[in-house]
């Protein structure tokens, strides 16, 4: 096949012989003219028609043929230049001219734009096309820096020169137009770069970075771009991020040390590097000589090596005879272990990559670095404010790889002003020993716009939001960002400004603040998993940077607060009945005020940094940190520093040593020591890792020592579980806490029992029709059971009758129907007996009950035995109906769906606490009634089967007396029940209980104790003769009282009593209390306490338990045990007697009865006291 016959099989042979005709139509170069070129008839029509067939053919169809044809055809360094470079600079008010020129830089712009490939918009002609257009963009980037007759670049400067220069306001947008185009043709040129896998015809230097920065520098592009920056937002507004793109290609990969750097300097750094490279390859000589073949060794050789396991394995080569040490190292060399590795993204390097650093020659490092100040000091703050606006608002010139750009320029600015301020410093430091006080720092006042709050945000929404795409390149650039922004700031901390001071403590406030920054900087730490040398050089360098930071601000704040957020409980409501009644959420706010929804709740608490600091102590964490050591060879003394100190705080600061106590971690540190291919010594490292490593090794040795079986564990890494036992020699105790039931539910309004099954079926009619179709499983098995057992029943029932018909005629017992029980069909459903307040709602409406704890999750549920087998067949006939046809909706007016007619059960309100604040402090409760402190009873309290008898008795005495309440009115009967209120809380108010005894009567005082026991012994001793003088003089009243008492009892026999009972006539054969003494001995042991409530007939007769007068004699009597067991019971008036009433039952005609005089014995001094 001919050449003609391949290109035909390219490009359609029609669309180059159109192409090929307005290229020749367009000029070219003649020999009556020398050399120079010659425009044609109709050139700037044959401009626009190659513009339109560029955007009509290759753009609307996706092709590249119009390009590749221009290619071949030499379009742009044959014409497009040609015709710019005979545009001369007195010519500019030319109008053709001019418009041949923008038409000449509208085909630039196009034909120069990168070409990026993207598998999801590739197809056959981009495969074809692409890598020869990108060797022809080479080319047309070699013709633009270094054009032989004219400067291109300061020609196209020319073009947009007038747009320029005219005010924001007054641009058409034509202007606006002209400069877009203008700042994307500088783009284009910035970007293009040498494809990594195609030769190029020419040197590689003449389109490099410093050859572009050298051009832009002496044909005004870079003046031009500095211009535009510093007035970015006041005469420019939508060229913000252009002038952003065409920095960060001309940026990125510059190594921001050596830019700053004199020639000497610079020329030092090189021969140091030069030093270094030549030490590594003199070492790598050494060993290699070693075991260098010589002309007595050029034989094969061939050895075994025996192993344990009686295998032997094979390894060649004459250099393994050395030592045995060299031949294992060998013998791991020639093992292999392919891993499969899963199809991944293309790993290929796009244009917006800045991982890779780009060397700069000394002009270009020169006129750079002079660029960069400028633009620190005038065109910073405009230009990234503007910008960061624009990727906040969403504007639509912003795209995605905008973001990732602007942070990488910012992470880049940062670093370029604190290496500015420490060179400067450096500088003026050494022209200070002989000119005083010439160095004056600088405010950070330059570099103010990205140190807000809002640029903070901005970073963190941006960093959160591609951490979870898991988009790795565009987190690295936040991370650098976010980095250099805390670098920042700790120089800020240290400047002698004192505005700069306060701003640095407000930035660590607010960054330190927010827990969910701590979060994600642990987060990313833990995710990797080989992103790239780039990202985990950022990560691990982020890192130790924060934790660094944080753990002397929060030395230096020792009450630091953090904000930390959980998630708050979230009400599940049905998406398509929201919009179907708007106005219903106005109706439902008072029983939706406890629901919580779906928001983060904040909480604030003090900040632990070892607890934080606990966090970078996962295995994840380590295994990052060792995948970044493992790189030693090429890591810097700054790199390997970072590295060692965070391994130094695992083992020694954090005392968790076991978690580096992991082979692999052991004979990576070793190889570094001792190697082979170790550390090299003269590193500023080497001296702290090998003291690292030999502690690290002792402290292993002595841990196996303590446990043997750490030799196992050291091949796995470790869990918290492995650790703990590593650690203290045995298991953690863990509690498990037990699962929470959850709230039980209800029916809203007056429904019947079958209509709440319904609405208990609807609302599992959706989503869980199984566990209805499971209840009436269970339904079903219950009735056939229930029916069996009442067959049963009945037929012994029959035939126990006429057995014992003929014995007695007592009607047989009939025992109750045993429990059903209930049991899941699967271990779905048993969780959900458990969780599903729903199922559990269907299963209590159709009568099943729980039986246990009902926090128990393996609580058993059963079928009572109250329910027969006809009420089951009900049941189960009421859930078969709905469940065929389901009640969706409630309320003809205000339709209710079957989930809005359920809510939670009301539970018990649970007693105000004595420290609530809601308490006033008065002893009143909320409801109007008072608050006591303590329950009422004590030691005389009656029990409640006592109560139950004397009420028991009390009623009967009514009836035998014929008294009743038919005569009283209703106003009587409310008096009555007043009083008995009245005389309750009279009776609470008397009550005193030892648990509220002050801890100050715990205090020793020897005189207060002298004084208070001499005072109770002078009256024991005035008691005790008062107690003998009263028997004295009573002695002879009792005699003469013997007959009277008895004659008084039968009296009053029949008589009401104040508390409605009837007396009872005492039984002869048990005595009267005349026959008892009527004052025990003081050293007789008192009573049990039920006695006094059935020994005698007269204790029958009582006072009630709601009388004051009982009250008070329990007092007195814990404080005279005579009068304790004194048999004789005083009555009161009929005054207390009517407020002694216990309850509605007991209201009856009250009758005054004879009181006892009172003994003036019995009221000494102390019992007032």
């Amino acid at each position: 096949m001919d050449k003609d016959d391949s290109l035909s099989g390219v490009v359609d042979p029609e669309v180059r012989a159109f192409v090929y005709s307005l290229v020749s139509a367009l000029g070219g170069t003649g020999s009556d003219e020398d050399g120079r070129y010659v425009l044609g008839d109709d050139a700037l029509a044959c401009l626009k028609d190659l513009k339109r067939w560029l955007k009509l053919y290759d753009e609307k169809a996706n092709r590249l043929d119009v390009a590749r044809c221009l290619a071949e055809a030499n379009l742009v360094n044959g014409d497009l230049l040609e015709i710019l470079a005979a545009w001369p600079e007195e010519a500019t008010e030319d109008k053709t001219k001019s418009k041949i020129a923008l038409a000449c830089l509208e085909l630039l712009v196009p034909l120069t734009w990168p070409i990026e490939k993207n598998e999801h918009h590739m197809t056959v002609n981009h495969h074809r096309h692409i890598p020869y257009l990108q060797l022809a963009q080479i080319s047309y980037k070699r013709g633009i820096l270094e054009h032989d007759s004219s400067h291109i670049l300061r020609t196209v400067v020319r073009i947009g020169l007038p747009s320029i220069a005219l005010p924001m306001i007054e641009r058409a947008s034509r202007d606006e137009g002209i400069i877009k185009l203008l700042l994307y043709f500088f783009r284009n040129v910035a970007l293009i770069s040498p494809p990594p896998h195609l030769p190029i015809e020419f040197d590689a230097s003449e389109v490099s970075r410093s050859a572009t920065i050298e051009a832009f520098h002496y044909q005004d592009v870079l003046a031009l771009l500095l211009t535009i920056a510093s007035n970015m937002g006041e005469d420019f507004n939508t060229q913000d991020v252009v002038v952003m793109e065409v920095l960060f290609h001309l940026l990125k990969g510059v190594n921001i040390e050596k830019l700053f750097m004199d020639e000497t300097q610079l020329d030092a750094k090189k021969a140091d590097e030069l030093q270094y490279l030549l030490k590594k390859e003199a070492g790598m000589h050494r060993s290699y000589a070693k075991y260098a073949p010589t002309r007595h060794n050029r034989f094969g050789t061939m050895i075994w090596v025996k192993r344990d396991d009686a295998r032997v394995s094979t390894v060649s080569g004459q250099d393994v005879l050395a030592n045995s040490q060299h031949t294992l190292s060998k013998m791991d060399q020639s093992k292999k272990w392919n891993k499969p590795k899963q199809r991944g993204k293309d790993t290929e390097r796009t244009h917006n990559h800045f991982d890779l650093q780009v060397p700069l020659s000394v002009s270009a490092n020169k006129h750079l670095r002079a660029f960069v100040e400028e633009f620190l000091d005038s065109g910073f703050n405009p230009l990234f404010s503007h910008v960061r606006r624009a990727i906040e608002r969403e504007a639509d010139r912003v795209l995605d790889v905008h973001s990732q750009q602007f942070f990488y320029l910012v992470s880049w600015f940062l670093e370029a002003e604190r290496v500015r301020r420490r060179t400067k410093s450096e500088l003026d430091r050494k022209r200070k020993q002989n000119m005083e006080d010439l160095f004056e720092p600088d405010s950070f006042a330059l570099v103010a716009s990205v140190l807000n709050q809002e640029t903070f945000i901005t970073l963190n929404r941006f960093m959160q939001a591609r951490l979870d795409l898991k988009l790795w390149q565009e987190v690295n650039a936040a991370v650098r960002c976010f980095t250099q922004i805390l670098l920042t700031v700790q120089e800020m901390s240290e400047s002698p400004f004192g505005d700069d001071q306060e701003i640095a403590e407000n930035i660590q406030n607010r960054i330190f603040y927010e827990e969910t920054t701590h979060d994600r900087i642990i987060a990313m730490l833990r995710g990797y998993q080989d992103q790239g040398f780039s990202y985990l050089d950022a990560c691990t360098e982020l890192a130790h940077v924060f934790l660094r930071m944080l753990e002397r601000y929060s030395k230096e704040n020792i009450d630091l607060q953090v904000r930390s957020k959980r998630r708050a409980r979230k009400k599940k409501k049905a998406a398509n009945h929201e919009n179907e009644n708007p106005n219903q959420g106005l109706e439902q706010d008072s029983e939706e005020e406890d629901v919580a929804e779906a928001h983060r709740l904040s909480k604030e608490r003090k900040f632990d940094f070892t607890r934080f600091s606990s966090k970078f102590l996962t295995q994840s964490c380590i295994n990052t940190f060792v995948a970044f050591t493992t790189y030693f060879k090429d890591l810097s003394a700054e790199q390997l520093k970072r590295a060692h100190r965070f391994f130094y705080r695992v083992a020694f600061k954090q005392e968790m040593s076991v978690m580096l106590f992991r082979l692999d971690i052991i004979a990576l540190f070793n190889k570094m020591i001792k190697g082979p291919e170790g550390l090299d010594p003269s590193n500023h490292m080497f001296k702290e890792w090998d003291e690292l490593t030999r502690q690290l090794n002792r402290r292993m040795v002595k841990k196996i020592q303590q446990r043997p079986e750490l030799a196992v564990e050291i091949l796995f890494s470790k869990i918290n579980s492995t650790v703990f036992y590593l650690e203290y020699g045995y298991e953690k105790q863990t509690i498990t806490s037990k699962p929470r039931p959850p709230a039980e539910l209800e029916v809203k309004g007056a429904m019947t029992r079958d209509e709440q099954i319904g609405v208990a079926v609807a609302v599992l009619h959706e989503t869980k029709l199984d566990a209805v179709d499971w209840v009436k499983h269970v339904l079903s098995s219950a009735i056939n059971e229930r029916r069996s057992w009442e067959a049963e029943s009945s037929a012994r029932a029959i035939l126990d009758r006429t057995e014992v018909e003929h014995v007695e005629e007592t009607a047989p017992e009939v025992s109750s129907a045993p429990s059903i029980i209930v049991k899941p069909d699967s271990e779905e459903r048993r969780i959900a007996m458990f969780k599903d307040n729903k199922l559990r709602l269907l299963m209590a409406l159709a009568g099943f009950e729980r039986i246990g704890i009902d926090d128990e999750p393996d609580a058993t549920w059963i079928i009572p035995s109250a329910l027969t087998s006809n009420m089951l067949q009900e049941t189960h006939d009421v859930i078969e109906s709905h469940r065929n046809n389901p009640v969706m909706t409630y309320d003809d007016e205000d339709p209710l769906t079957a989930e809005e007619m359920l809510r939670r059960k009301s539970t018990t309100i649970a007693r105000r606490a004595e420290f609530d604040d809601d308490s006033d402090g008065d002893g009143i409760a909320s409801n109007g009634e008072e608050e006591f402190l303590f329950p009422a009873g004590g030691p005389t309290n009656r029990k409640i089967d006592a109560l139950a008898e004397l009420k028991k008795k009390r009623r009967k005495r009514r009836v035998e007396s014929g008294d009743d309440e038919g005569g009283l009115d209703e106003e009587t009967l409310e008096a009555r029940r007043k009083a008995r209120q009245l005389a309750e809380l009279e009776r609470r108010r008397k009550i005193k209980s030892e648990e509220f005894v002050h801890d100050s009567d715990e205090q020793e005082d020897d005189e207060r104790d002298r004084e208070f026991f001499a005072s109770e012994e002078r009256l024991r001793e005035r008691h005790a003769m008062q107690v003998i003088e009263t028997l004295r003089t009573r002695k002879v009243d009792l005699e003469a009282a013997g007959g009277s008492l008895k004659r008084k009892k039968q009296r009053n026999e029949g008589m009401a009593i104040a508390s409605g009972k009837k007396r009872k006539v005492s039984d002869p054969k048990k005595g009267s209390e005349d026959d008892e003494p009527l004052f025990a001995s003081a050293n007789s042991s008192s009573p049990a306490p039920d006695n006094h409530l059935d020994t005698t007939d007269d204790e029958a007769t009582d006072t009630p338990l709601s009388s004051p007068h009982t009250i008070s004699s329990q007092v007195n009597s814990q404080a005279d045990p005579w009068q304790r067991q004194s048999p004789t019971r005083e009555v009161v008036g009929s005054k207390v007697s009517a407020l002694a009433l216990d309850d509605d039952d007991d209201d009856g005609p009250v009758i005054a009865v004879g009181r006892r005089r009172p003994r003036a014995a019995m009221l000494s001094d102390s019992d007032s006291e």
